[in-house]
């Protein structure tokens, strides 16, 4: 028997080792991959591809990403094991606006200099410097955790390629009228100063005061809302068509002064207006809030800005031009006091919308901006819209959603979709491939126009832009290189549920677009993995659980299970050190039990078929399992295994095989070769789960002609 069974199994003597035998192996890369099924070479003719969600550069691995590499991995292995051609397509993300921002806090903490300071070409060189050294951290996070993606094929959504691909996506839409420059309402970060997607919203519920008044003692219809300070870029009070009581108000215009700021109101009605809010009357201020801005657009109005982009009043006299907007509420509030034009005032619960990476108060504002029309009749798509092609799929059942509950939300999503705002008033990202000259010219192609005075556009584009186009620029395109013919569509698309709209759906839009195909055929969705108390982990409860310390304290494998067993697809699930700790006696069990069995077997019985009633029981098992892996119930599947293991293999059979075994006879034979049997197939239904130990025993079993378990064929 090996020497290191006679002690506890030890994840750290093990798993750095064991993933650089899997390394060298070439296994990982399906073209190296070993001949599976008689015949001609045996060659893997079925394909299953994954193309990895890629991880920001700006800093290092939480429980969520961990979570994804577990099921990820999951899914290649077994389906490796299956005698599958399998992709597993690892990369990272240059996450632009979260990545700039991180550099220009430790530039403004360290040198108290901004951006602007050291100009565009040395703050780049910064940013990429820390991307690069982010990048190696979480590649040797994605390998701790024991990925056997394939390295050799890794993508940056910066790299050049990606920036070609990113290119001429852009330039095509371009040409065929679905990106424009206009000027539209948008979030806008004044603290980070530039425009933000709805994803990089954080809404945070304060407590917020809402004012009931008029504009002028001889307006006749009250209004409510809890920010005055917009109200100097009023154009309209709009009502309910069927709201009776304003009905006679209708089509009626005021010249009126506002806090000084002359403005023109005139009474609309619009169907879009809730009746029960407020007065059931609601000023519209169209260049700062997007509910106005469309209602402007349905009736015609013009819309004046008041608010500029530092989040200053931009319109009024000295007491109120230049002024924060919080200092402007307070004004114009003690100004309809003193007016006596203030007629309630009362405390509401309010969500505020705040840039997820500068903490700034989100403004609307009117911005000439880069956009994606998502309601344009594209012709060489029969017509349809691009909002068709990312719902079609899903009701045709070309994709699926899991679990399908999601569906519902998506389709909602989409049928409320605005034009999309692809351009950042940021440096560090993949900068709009559009150039202008002297003229006022415009050029857009994938490369610099030659002579000239051209200049291109500042801006860069949005980060979903660039990885709408993984699962395909991954792999070559728009070059129709082989990997792009074998691999896509891919599989499965596994990502939590958070980005389902964000990053799914354009996904979707890209490769319906690009293509004429679907990205992937399933779309997992895993939860957010929370505290032991059910709490979202974050700095500020200082509760998070980094995957690099469970692995070193408790083994790569026990975080695995941990994070898998019982946790059902879309639903969030709860983390602890102690349940960490359970699944390590699991790989001490497995260990053990592997001794007992080299303790008391030989090489005789690992070279006899046994077929009886408990490797029968095992085998309807097996199947089970299958079926729950077939269908992406891998919290079941890893559940079974682990009962079986520990209640029924271990404390039954094996129990009762001791006194079998001391016999010495033909009986003693039969049970040996069945713990054999049962054994080999367990730890081989057993490795997508827990790789390393399952690795290291596999290579202590006298099997003649072993392969890696890595490439060991599923039990069936």
């Amino acid at each position: 028997m090996y020497e290191k069974l006679k002690k506890p199994y030890d994840p750290k003597a093990t798993e750095e080792r064991i993933y650089k035998l899997w390394e060298e192996s070439g296994f990982f890369n399906p073209d190296n991959l070993p001949p599976f099924s008689s015949g001609q070479a045996g060659e893997r003719k079925e394909v299953f591809t994954i193309m990895m969600p890629p991880p920001n550069v700006t800093g290092v691995l939480h429980m969520g990403h961990a979570l994804m590499i577990t099921l990820e991995d999951i899914m290649i292995r077994y389906k490796r094991m299956r005698g599958f051609k399998t992709l597993w397509l690892p990369g990272t993300d240059h996450a632009a606006i979260a990545t700039q921002s991180r550099v220009e806090k430790d530039i403004q903490k360290k040198e108290g200099k901004s951006r602007h300071d050291l100009g565009r070409e040395e703050m780049l060189k910064r940013i990429k410097d820390f991307a690069s050294q982010s990048h190696d951290t979480i590649v040797s996070q994605i390998k701790v955790m024991g990925a056997s993606c394939d390295w050799s094929r890794e993508a940056f959504t910066l790299d050049e390629k990606r920036n070609i691909a990113v290119n001429t996506i852009f330039k095509k839409m371009y040409d065929d009228g679905l990106i424009y420059r206009g000027n539209r309402i948008v979030n806008w970060d004044p603290k980070g100063q530039t425009t933000i997607s709805d994803d990089e919203i954080v809404y945070e519920e304060r407590t917020a005061k809402l004012y009931t008044f008029k504009y002028s003692k001889d307006f006749p219809i009250p209004i409510s809302t809890t920010r005055p300070e917009t109200k100097v870029g009023d154009v309209a009070v709009a009502v309910h068509p069927d709201d009776k009581r304003y009905t006679k108000f209708v089509g009626k215009e005021y010249d009126l002064e506002f806090c000084g700021v002359p403005i023109h109101i005139k009474v609309i009605a619009d169907k879009e207006v809730d009746p029960a809010f407020g007065t059931g009357a609601l000023g519209v201020t169209p260049a700062h809030s997007m509910i106005d801005w469309e209602m402007a657009e349905r009736h015609n109005l013009p819309r004046p800005q008041v608010i500029n982009e530092y989040a200053k009043m931009s319109v009024g006299n000295e007491n109120l031009a230049g002024k924060k907007t919080t200092e402007a509420r307070e004004i114009i509030i003690d100004w309809l006091r003193s007016e006596n034009l203030l007629e309630k005032e009362e405390d509401v619960k309010q969500n505020i919308s705040t840039a997820e990476r500068t903490g700034g108060i989100i403004e609307p504002l009117p911005k000439l901006q880069w956009f994606i029309n998502v309601n344009k009749p594209i012709k060489e798509r029969e017509n349809k819209t691009l909002k068709d092609l990312m719902r079609e799929p899903f009701e045709k059942g070309e994709i699926k959603i899991i679990p399908d509950y999601f569906s519902k939300t998506y389709f909602h999503w989409i049928e409320n979709l605005r034009d999309w705002c692809i351009s950042r008033q940021i440096w560090y990202g993949h900068r709009v491939p559009v150039w202008y000259n002297e003229k006022e010219e415009i050029f857009c192609d994938i490369k610099a126009p030659e002579g000239g005075n051209w200049k291109q556009d500042e801006d860069t584009l949005d980060t979903w832009f660039s990885s709408g186009l993984w699962t395909f620029s991954t792999l070559g395109w728009p070059e129709k290189t082989k990997d792009w013919e074998t691999f896509h569509p891919t599989d499965v698309l596994e990502t939590g549920y958070e980005i389902l709209f964000f990053w799914v759906a354009r996904m979707v839009l890209m490769s319906e677009y690009a293509l004429g195909v679907i990205p992937f055929k399933n779309v997992f969705l895993h939860g957010t993995v929370r505290d032991a108390k059910g709490r979202k982990m974050s700095k500020s409860l200082n509760n998070g659980i980094d995957p690099l310390d469970i692995a070193d304290k408790f083994g790569a494998d026990a975080g695995r299970m941990a994070l898998v067993v019982g946790t059902a697809p879309g639903t969030d699930s709860k983390i602890s050190e102690d349940k960490i700790k359970g699944y390590k006696n699991f790989s001490n069990k497995i260990w053990n039990i592997t001794r007992f069995i080299l303790d008391n077997t030989d090489e005789e019985s690992f070279g006899n078929i046994v077929k009886n009633k408990l490797t029968k029981e095992f085998s309807e098992i097996a199947e089970d399992i299958t079926s729950d892996m077939e269908n992406y119930r891998f919290h079941l599947a890893s559940e079974k295994i682990y009962q079986y293991i520990w209640h029924r293999f271990a404390d039954e059979i094996l129990e009762e095989s001791k006194e079998i075994i001391k016999l010495g006879d033909e009986k003693a034979k039969e049970r040996k070769a069945t713990l054999v049997s049962i054994w080999v197939d367990c730890l081989k239904i057993l490795h997508p789960f827990i790789p390393f130990v399952t690795e290291e025993i596999w290579s202590m079993l006298p099997i003649k002609n072993r392969n890696l378990l890595l490439v060991e064929k599923w039990p069936s």
